[in-house]
């Protein structure tokens, strides 16, 4: 057993790298980094609930995030310009997010009431479209067949791209609005918001989840970067009861060794396993945490 005496958490050395490898491995299939799963095993196994956890959290997607974009990187699924539309909303946003969480959600029932009614919000969106099985649900990739992006296309107003033999569009002002609202809520919860804008932007915008999968990852590197930053500073200036939260540099550093893992052999795995299955997975968990948080609260 090692203690963390910044969290004050207790525990065996491996269990934390192990966990964040098992939920990794199978969030980063959808372009998740896995730390929206993460935070509540913090919260409710380690122990941690000082307001820290928010940042802690977001150290494990710094640390294990640029694996698994790597993967996408050299399979040819990566769609730059995407990234730095979503990062100009995010970013702002999760900065907004960390004075939401420090200054107006202090108390742990309100925040996990917040969260709860987001996260339940999209996850029974992306269940109906999994239902209506859209447009998107329909796109698998062929394992003979090409996984790459091709004619990739930016301007102020969209981003397009072909993806086997198909023409995929979407609005960029669009994208950048729906960042700061991701952002804003990923910094209040500590994740870089990849929970939120897979969902949105595979069952809103109708984007094939193969295609955004690591824009939607490194958008939420560089969110979870900034929102390290943010509340380290609100640690800084601050006293009292608002003086905790800043992050648990080794119990972060720990969970993202293991997330690096996870995010890497998750990515390599994506193109065997069918759209409509990730889409299934990723509502289980968004509507998994909500029942979780909303039993607690109300039961």
């Amino acid at each position: 057993m090692i203690e963390f005496p910044v969290s004050g958490v207790e525990t065996y050395w491996w269990l934390p790298p192990l966990v964040a490898f098992l939920i990794s491995c199978i969030t980063a299939t959808g372009g998740l980094s896995g730390a929206f799963l993460l935070l509540p095993f913090q919260v409710s196994v380690l122990g941690y609930t000082a307001s820290g956890v928010s940042p802690t959290n977001l150290l494990f997607s710094i640390v294990g995030i640029p694996f698994g974009v790597y993967r996408y990187c050299s399979e040819g699924r990566m769609i730059w310009p995407l990234s730095w539309v979503i990062i100009l909303g995010t970013v702002p946003g999760m900065f907004l997010g960390a004075l939401i969480r420090v200054y107006f959600l202090p108390d742990l029932s309100h925040f996990k009431l917040f969260v709860a009614l987001v996260l339940a919000a999209i996850g029974i969106n992306l269940l109906l479209d999994v239902i209506r099985n859209r447009r998107a649900s329909k796109v698998d990739i062929n394992r003979r067949g090409s996984s790459k992006v091709s004619d990739i296309y930016f301007s102020k107003s969209i981003v397009s791209y072909r993806f086997q033999g198909e023409y995929f569009s979407v609005s960029t002002p669009k994208i950048s609005l729906l960042g700061l609202f991701v952002g804003i809520v990923g910094g209040a919860y500590g994740i870089g918001g990849g929970a939120i804008m897979v969902p949105l932007i595979v069952s809103v915008m109708g984007l094939p989840v193969y295609t955004i999968a690591g824009a939607v990852l490194f958008s939420t590197f560089i969110g979870s970067i900034g929102g390290v930053i943010f509340y380290w500073i609100i640690g800084l200036t601050s006293v009292g009861t608002y003086s905790s939260v800043s992050p648990d540099w080794a119990l972060g550093g720990l969970l993202g060794i293991g997330g690096a893992v996870g995010m890497y052999v998750g990515a390599r795995l994506q193109r065997f396993i069918p759209a409509r299955l990730i889409k299934v997975m990723l509502t289980v968990c968004l509507l998994g945490i909500a029942v979780k948080y909303l039993s607690v609260l109300f039961f």
